[in-house]
């Protein structure tokens, strides 16, 4: 008989609160397997064209403490009952956003087009959507999920479940996160759905570059089932400090983080190349900077390149407007001429798998900046101590070095370190550690219950990247409350 920590809680809420904790070791089984989620599935082959396009999606809207009474209610529910702020009117074209792939997928399969898409959501935005009841647009997200006409041609990314900038986001909460955005999923779209999400979209594309903080984040994706890695082509280097060869930009790469005690590990990378934005992706720019490339060598074959994009899915007239125009004539003309297609992540790295082809035939990359830390410590044998000495010199002798990453200690407790840091979002996580952990480790059913789950929550409403720069106004007074909320919770 299964014990209570390996069952897996599918309600959407517990106690008013949303379900983001609690089931994950029953997690963890369901997204840590080796299986092809899409071989089996996909009508493409890959000796059959020369080049491809992947194009995201990202969708987020946050949680703020603005409804009756202070109460927490989803941005887009404030913006549809304060239509005249601001930009407030856009609300109901976002609605439709969120919603409308659910359309456009099925009428493109039944004008016999072949569409992919990858979508992005934060867990904010889903719980927020099913606080306010749309469950109209949670429905249309469900068709191209669970749907076996259409789920092979759309791919959900995982990301953090509130949206938290990674490199500013406490290192151990980096994993929670993750964890919570999955177990999140799992309750609206069912285990199977996310036993299918391989690849992960970072929030606003940040990598951290600090050897410790790039380790533990890979360490925590691995841990969490995921394959690969979306990351922005300027935030990446050869292990020599050159910038990515172009056309290393249109193949997957091998992201390998080495630590200050000198474990290595690594993570498949797909590239967004740089000149690309809302408009341009509203406009199928991917589809037509792919149909002027062609195959290229991996692994000692000619393969088909991919180009990988993202953008904001609802934000800005171009995407809210004309996203529609530029999309379907795009699907339209590939039923026409299919020597470049449309392909998802995993997809695309699952064909070039069963070709033979491994992540040891991929180029080799590392976060920027790094290569200025080995010149000066032996990667093969470095130190905590080495690492921080060499950073910091670096910081006084280059003007040009960051390492803007997240806060670090080494301390298993998560707490000892930022006794002097002045940051809410530390502050609040070292609480929680110096409250949970010990209590987790001796009994791991602690992730279930209320006063774990509102901390948690609280923990990661306060990490939400629209908070990440405190300065003054509402956004401010926003993450003030949720602060004090929060510290209420774990003092």
């Amino acid at each position: 008989m299964a014990t209570l920590q390996d069952q897996i809680d599918l309600s959407l809420e517990r106690e008013g609160l949303p379900n983001i904790c609690g089931s994950e070791a029953a997690i963890a089984r369901i997204t840590n397997h080796d299986q092809p989620i899409f071989l089996n599935r996909t009508n493409l082959n890959l000796d059959t064209f020369k080049s491809s396009f992947a194009c995201a999606l990202h969708m987020h809207q946050p949680t703020i403490p603005a409804g009756q009474n202070g109460g927490l209610i989803c941005n887009l529910q404030n913006m549809l009952e304060n239509p005249h702020n601001g930009d407030n009117h856009n609300a109901t074209v976002f609605a439709h956003c969120y919603s409308r792939m659910g359309d456009f997928i099925p009428d493109l399969i039944a004008q016999g087009c072949n569409p992919r898409i990858m979508l992005d959501y934060s867990g904010n935005l889903l719980w927020g959507l099913m606080q306010m009841g749309r469950q109209d647009i949670i429905d249309n997200l469900k068709k191209i999920t669970l749907d076996d006409r259409y789920w092979p041609h759309v791919e959900w990314l995982g990301t953090l479940w509130s949206h938290g900038v990674v490199p500013s986001t406490p290192i151990p909460d980096v994993k929670l996160q993750i964890q919570a955005w999955q177990q999140y999923f799992a309750a609206i779209f069912g285990p199977e759905a996310l036993a299918r999400v391989k690849g992960f979209s970072p929030p606003e594309m940040h990598l951290p570059n600090h050897p410790d903080t790039l380790f533990e984040y890979i360490k925590a994706l691995r841990d969490c089932g995921y394959r690969w890695l979306m990351v922005q082509e300027h935030s990446v280097e050869r292990l020599d400090g050159a910038g990515l060869i172009h056309d290393d930009k249109y193949l997957p790469n091998r992201l390998v983080a080495t630590n200050s005690h000198g474990e290595t590990i690594s993570i498949t990378a797909l590239i967004k190349t740089q000149g690309s934005d809302t408009k341009l992706v509203a406009q199928m720019q991917p589809y037509h900077e792919a149909k002027t490339r062609g195959r290229q060598t991996l692994g000692g074959q000619a393969v088909p390149c991919c180009g990988t994009q993202i953008a904001d899915g609802e934000n800005g007239g171009v995407m809210m407007n004309e996203f529609p125009g530029g999309f379907f004539p795009a699907w339209q003309a590939i039923q026409q001429d299919s020597s470049t297609v449309g392909i998802n992540g995993t997809e695309y790295l699952e064909l070039l798998a069963a070709a033979g082809i491994t992540a040891a035939d991929y180029p080799v990359c590392q976060a920027v900046q790094q290569h200025k830390i080995w010149a000066r410590v032996d990667r093969e044998q470095p130190t905590p101590e080495a690492v921080a000495g060499a950073i910091a010199s670096l910081k006084t002798d280059d003007h040009q070095f960051h390492m803007e990453g997240a806060s670090w200690t080494n301390d298993l407790s998560w707490v000892s370190g930022y006794e002097n840091v002045l940051e809410p979002m530390n502050r609040l996580s070292a609480m929680f550690h110096a409250k949970f952990d010990a209590a987790i480790a001796a009994d791991p059913t602690v992730t279930q219950s209320r006063d774990y789950t509102e901390a948690l929550l609280y923990v990661m409403l306060v990490e939400t990247s629209c908070f990440r720069y405190w300065g003054q106004g509402t956004w401010t007074d926003y993450a003030r409350e949720l602060y004090r909320r929060g510290e209420a919770l774990v003092q």
